[in-house]
């Protein structure tokens, strides 16, 4: 498996800074990312210049991690290497996060896990021939989307496996969403909802939850399809919730905010990979994937959206609303079984447990700009928490700082 978050890069008055080209040119330096300018050009056509910066072999090395450009000049995005095991994704996370925080503090900036910007701020697009054409073909939709997320690869067999497995996760998907609440400010204002970058995201014309498929041809049909409307660009603007990678042999899962906490994000993985390993055994199994359509999956990622962990959720066996501590231990209970088997039950259960008792990187936001009045404040606690600080240490220095 292999994780990529999105960073915010931010400046010491909390905005989003539009420094993320200047730190990735710094990380360049220092061989551990790529430029806008390398990045643009592997996008369109150069591929195996990308395939050594994205994939890598799982050697001990640092092959195949990277940092990267994103939408916007106020973000860079950070990719881990290949990895088998939760310790070395939590490693990883911690490396790159360090390594992007060192590439931005360079510029006079830091970075921030944070799926949306506490502080009001005008996003500024990064430069290059694919974003221009976003911005271009999407208008505000593209040029109001400052948002930030976390994309988790897990290897399947094949195209056939991949799909199967794509049918069976897709109900258990809003509760990954509601598990990694990270973006309850837009604007400098309080939405109401724990996840607003899941809102913000759904307004992409090839975003959302997919149907069920009969096999991976009809899959690839419908991407062609997609393709053929000329409403996407490319392949990567197929911004499904879960869908295979169009370069490498996995089911990428989309749902998710980047978490503000590292260890949040190492238990998402665990949970991510858990869910395809149990899709992909009941594949084999013979067992049908769960009829339920499209637009209840919608249904149930706005719920998510909205309350995170402090709400109901909308049940994936039941469809109906129930306490958010019941619909997470329904989740582990269906995934047991895969976490035992790699050795992963007890920290999954635990990093679970942990999320119930003090509650996502939206709760956190909320207990700062409660304490401070300050969205500026929020953003420098969670500058803090990115870097490793606790949680009890970055809302005194957030305070003090104020």
């Amino acid at each position: 498996m292999g994780v990529e978050e999105e960073l915010l890069v931010v400046g010491p008055d909390g905005r989003p800074a539009p420094l993320g080209p200047e730190a990735l040119e710094v990380a360049a330096r220092r061989g551990q990312g790529e430029t806008v300018e390398e990045h643009d050009h592997a996008e369109h056509g150069d591929e195996g210049a990308n395939q050594g910066a994205n994939q890598g072999e799982d050697d001990g090395s640092t092959e195949g991690a990277h940092l990267v450009p994103e939408l916007k000049a106020q973000q860079v995005e950070l990719g881990t290497r290949v990895c088998r095991t939760l310790d070395q994704v939590a490693g990883e996370l911690r490396y790159w996060r360090s390594r992007a925080d060192d590439a931005a503090t360079a510029t006079g900036a830091r970075v921030a896990a944070l799926a949306s910007s506490p502080v009001a701020i005008e996003p500024v697009p990064t430069p290059g021939e694919r974003y221009d054409r976003m911005h271009q073909m999407f208008g505000p939709i593209a040029a109001e989307q400052l948002t930030c997320g976390c994309h988790v690869h897990v290897s399947v067999q094949d195209d056939e496996e991949g799909v199967a497995v794509l049918n069976r996760i897709r109900v258990w998907l809003p509760v990954l969403t509601a598990l990694t609440a990270n973006s309850p400010f837009w604007m400098g204002a309080d939405t109401g909802y724990a996840s607003y970058r899941s809102q913000s995201w759904s307004r992409w014309p090839s975003a959302g939850p997919n149907g069920v498929f009969a096999d991976a041809a009809e899959y690839h049909r419908l991407i062609d399809d997609v393709l053929a409307t000329g409403t996407a660009v490319d392949t990567g603007m197929v911004y499904f919730d879960a869908r295979l990678s169009a370069t490498w042999p996995t089911v990428e899962v989309r749902v998710a905010d980047v978490a503000l906490r590292a260890e949040d994000a190492v238990t998402h993985a665990g949970l991510v990979r858990a869910l395809v390993e149990t899709a992909a055994a009941e594949w084999r199994a013979g067992r049908p994937a769960p009829d339920v359509r499209s637009e209840l999956i919608r249904l149930a990622a706005w719920r998510a959206g909205r309350s995170g962990l402090s709400g109901e959720l909308v049940h994936p066996r039941t469809g109906r609303p129930a306490p958010a501590a019941e619909v997470v231990g329904a989740l582990l209970d269906h995934v047991r079984p895969a976490l035992a088997e790699t050795g992963d039950e007890e920290r999954v259960a635990d990093g679970l447990a942990e999320l119930l008792r003090r509650g996502t990187g939206a709760d956190l936001q909320r207990r700062v700009h409660a304490e401070t009045g300050d969205v500026a404040a929020v953003v420098r606690a969670a500058v803090a928490v990115t870097a490793g600080a606790s949680e009890d240490a970055a809302r005194a220095d957030a305070a003090a700082a104020g």
